[in-house]
Order: structure tokens, then C-alpha cells, then sequence
């Protein structure tokens, strides 16, 4: 039967790779990089970069792919990250059946870790049910953006016995700061930040997080919002896009 690794990668920086990860890759036969459009070429280069600084064996090859593009107009987010799913999960189909042997095994190189917002998993368990290819998988886990965010501003996630929400910048303002003290927003392509009304609320932010281009700004919300603003526009209209997280904290770290 044919073998997948889902290894998760970090953020970024070549030595997040877990010697778990580094062993995965060099089982695979083949090692899946997609491609993005030019405005994310970085994204494949650090994946090439992992491969070329720890895959040893000699008949390992890479296998570049394309990813499809979602489709927005017209559609409910649910309804296009659906469609989206299932162009990709017909890319990965051909890809198994084409570009691993019988027997042998291939990798994708997941950014951060397979757990946390990415589908990865959920797309491989799409081509499992459709029930064309014949495989089984492996997830290894990565270094989070959350990890990398708490690293970069030598700080805890979590105030002193207190519990986390991680969210998107879509839900933010459902629960923060009425109903959580603590939140870690991903995913926030209208800075739901700038919107929150938390006079004491504490924000810290990171964008391209372990990578060389990385940028960190923390401070009062009330005090930083518009600075993170204004960077966050310059660095996304330098590179062409952008990677984000931030902690929102309300009331410090303090114990009840």
C-alpha cells in the first residue's frame, strides 16, 4: 500500500524541523511542494531549502504541483472553501496515482503544524472516501504560529490559570472581550483587531513569523492598533502577501 507523510514544517525557519519530521521526509520516495503564483514563491523556497538542508537519501525526488485558486464570487465562504477543497483533493487524487509506486510513500511539506487551520487533513480524508487511490498516512507535528508568536515576544500564551480561545478574525468579535480574556486570532484579513473596543486590552502581533522578514509590534491595542495597521499594509504591498497572529490579551496576566 502506498504511504503518505504529512509532516508539519514550522513557520518558516529551516531549524523549526523536528528530528521526527527530518526522518519522515527522508522515508518519502517523493516530496510534494505546491506552488502558489509568484507573489508566494518564498513559500516554495523555503520548502526547497528544507529539502536540499536535511533529505539525504539519494533517490529522493520533488515533485512541484499547483495549487487551485478559490473561487469567491457568488459563493458563501463555506460553500468556496468546499469547491476549493474538492479541486484540490482532485489534484492530490492524480498526484498518488501518478507520482508514487506501489509500495512507496511520498510527503507534503505543511506549514506550521497539520492540526491548526490548515485542511491538509481533511482534503487527504476527501481522497480516502472517494476511494480511487489505495493509501494510509502519517501526520508529524510541526511548530506552530502560535509557538513561533509566544517565542518571538518571550511571553506565555496563557495568563495565570486562565484558558486561550484561538479564533479567526472573523469570529473575534463574538467572544473577545466579553466573553474571553485571552485570544489568539488567525486568519484576520480585515484586522478585526482595529475594531475591538477593550480600552485595556494588550495586543501582540507578528507577521512572517521565524522567516528573515519577520516583524513584531506589542503595546496597549489602543495605543499600537494603527501602527500595526500601517505596517502590516507596507509589508503585504512589499512581499505581495502576508502571514499574521496576534494575542489579544484583556486585564494582564494576573491571578483571581
Amino acid at each position: 500500500m502506498k504511504h503518505l507523510y504529512i509532516v508539519g514544517i514550522g513557520t518558516g525557519n529551516p531549524e523549526h524541523l523536528t528530528i521526527q519530521a527530518i526522518n519522515a521526509l527522508n522515508k518519502a520516495d517523493v516530496l510534494f511542494i505546491p506552488t502558489k503564483g509568484a507573489s508566494k514563491t518564498e513559500l516554495a523556497d523555503v520548502r526547497r531549502e528544507i529539502c536540499e538542508r536535511y533529505v539525504t537519501r539519494p533517490d529522493s525526488r520533488t515533485v512541484e504541483y499547483d495549487v487551485p485558486s478559490r473561487q469567491t464570487a457568488g459563493r458563501s465562504y463555506l460553500q468556496s472553501v468546499d469547491e476549493w477543497h474538492a479541486g484540490i483533493a482532485r489534484t492530490y487524487e492524480a498526484l498518488f496515482a501518478t507520482e508514487i509506486s506501489e509500495g512507496g510513500s511520498g510527503a507534503f511539506l505543511v506549514w506550521g503544524d497539520p492540526s491548526l487551520y490548515d485542511s491538509t487533513i481533511r482534503i487527504i480524508e476527501r481522497v480516502k472516501a472517494a476511494d480511487q487511490v489505495e493509501f494510509d498516512y502519517s501526520v508529524i507535528p510541526g511548530i506552530t504560529s502560535i509557538q513561533a508568536l509566544a517565542a518571538s515576544h518571550r511571553i506565555p500564551i496563557n495568563a495565570i490559570g486562565k484558558p486561550v480561545q484561538i479564533t479567526t478574525g472573523r469570529s473575534l468579535a463574538e467572544s473577545f472581550p466579553q466573553h474571553v480574556d485571552s485570544a489568539v486570532v488567525m486568519l484576520d484579513g480585515e484586522q478585526a483587531f482595529s475594531k475591538i473596543d477593550a480600552p485595556d486590552a494588550e495586543i501582540f502581533w507578528g507577521a512572517y513569523l521565524g522567516t528573515q522578514d519577520e516583524i513584531i509590534v506589542s503595546g496597549r491595542l489602543a495605543d499600537v492598533a494603527g501602527d500595526i495597521l500601517k505596517t502590516r499594509a507596507e509589508a503585504r504591498e512589499r512581499h505581495g502577501w502576508i502571514m499574521d497572529i496576534y494575542l489579544l490579551r484583556n486585564g494582564g496576566d494576573r491571578d483571581e
